[in-house]
């Protein structure tokens, strides 16, 4: 699905029309609801994590202030009460599901990239984040004193240096292991998966052996190994590279250690037997990936600032900030912008209630060289530190 040039429509119009939720506007589905549909209420709070709306009342008062928007969407009036209480009704199923078809047009805008290298292929980085929540009104999601959190377990995509996006998300209380969500982010496909010390366990690793799946996974200093088969380093920072047995699995495995340019050693466990160790070692470091997602999606979809106190307001808080990750995302693969996801994202805020091709005017502008060669220059006159008799000034004593 792709962006309909109509260029005097407003860019939050247009971009919401990608999104497919058509099925959510479907009579039998809203017969409750006379006002807002659950079509047009997925799509007001994909355009507040857009566009960084920062509370019901403001959300209520963007909408009033721009009835071009309300028009698209069949909105006549809401308020923020109505809001807070819908989404908190709203089944997460509804979500879940417009974040999958998101995920859907992403990997067949990206069908052509084939991953870091054609020898590396796909990987697939999993890991989890937090998010913080107040005890006094959320003893649900309470972990320990002063501690209630719930957690966003993640699987991202990455198809090439530069583009990866999350394909599936399973939200939880704080205090659910990483360990325990191994068997449902770890799935049988072609890409290789990347993982720290949370995820692997016996029952884990012997089904990612039993299941043909590629991945690199880190494992504890107290891990006991029997090595097998020794190989000779091939690189500087790499200390072992062999064929072993562990508890971990019945199956021989691979292990290699290293150290960074700290000294700290790293233990991993890997089934990819064809690359050699500095590529497995250098392999591992794309786990910052999900580390720079995690944050930018805190910082810039505001994720940190909680929609609801309640469970099920929470967990769609999470696929539809994702949905809406996922729509900027699209928007930016097709226009074929150079830019960078989150200079691209704030030029979209900029040009939000914009016509769209006023946007696609200003993403693709050339930049005017405003350099006159070198110039000579003045050098400035010392200024009064203190000016004017307001202020009482003390001389300062010399050190």
């Amino acid at each position: 699905m792709s962006i309909k040039s109509i260029g005097h429509k407003q860019l939050i119009s247009q971009c919401l029309s990608i999104l497919p939720t058509e099925t959510f506007s479907s009579p039998l589905l809203n017969y409750e609801y006379d006002k807002l549909s659950v079509d047009a209420l997925m799509k007001i709070f994909v355009a507040a994590q857009l566009d960084k709306w920062e509370s019901y009342e403001d959300m209520a008062e963007r909408l009033r202030a721009n009835p071009e928007f309300c028009q698209s969407i069949n909105l006549s009036s809401i308020s923020g009460s109505q809001l807070s209480r819908r989404i908190n009704d709203l089944p997460t199923k509804y979500c879940q599901e417009l974040f999958q078809r998101v995920v859907h047009i992403i990997q067949d805008l990206t069908k052509h990239h084939k991953g870091i290298s054609p020898e590396i292929g796909i990987l697939k980085i999993v890991d989890s984040t937090h998010l913080k929540l107040p005890p006094e009104l959320c003893d649900w999601a309470y972990v320990t004193k002063g501690w209630n959190v719930v957690k966003m377990h993640t699987r991202i995509k990455v198809v090439s240096e530069d583009i990866a996006f999350p394909d599936k998300i399973i939200p939880s209380t704080g205090n659910v292991g990483d360990v325990e969500t191994g068997e449902l982010l770890i799935e049988e496909d072609n890409a290789t998966y990347l993982m720290d010390r949370g995820y692997p366990s016996t029952k884990n690793v012997t089904a990612w052996v039993g299941n043909d799946i590629r991945f690199i996974v880190r494992i504890g200093k107290n891990i006991k190994t029997v090595p097998i088969e020794t190989y000779e380093p091939d690189h500087h920072s790499v200390l072992s590279d062999a064929k072993i047995r562990c508890s971990y699995s019945n199956e021989p495995l691979r292990l290699i250690e290293f150290t960074d340019e700290e000294g700290k050693l790293y233990r991993l466990l890997t089934t990819r037997w064809d690359l050699s160790a500095k590529q497995i070692m250098d392999l591992y470091r794309y786990r910052w990936m999900i580390e720079t997602f995690f944050k930018w999606v805190k910082q810039h979809l505001k994720c940190v600032k909680i929609w609801s106190t309640k469970p099920q307001g929470m967990w769609n808080q999470m696929f539809l900030a994702l949905a809406a990750y996922g729509l900027a995302l699209i928007v930016q693969l097709q226009s074929k912008s150079k830019k960078k996801l989150w200079p691209f994202l704030r030029l979209m805020r900029t040009y939000m209630y914009k016509p769209y091709n006023e946007f696609m005017e200003a993403l693709h502008q050339k930049k005017s060289k405003s350099s006159r060669g070198r110039q000579k220059v003045p050098i400035p006159k010392k200024e009064t530190k203190f000016q004017g008799d307001i202020a009482i000034i003390k001389p300062q004593k010399k050190k």
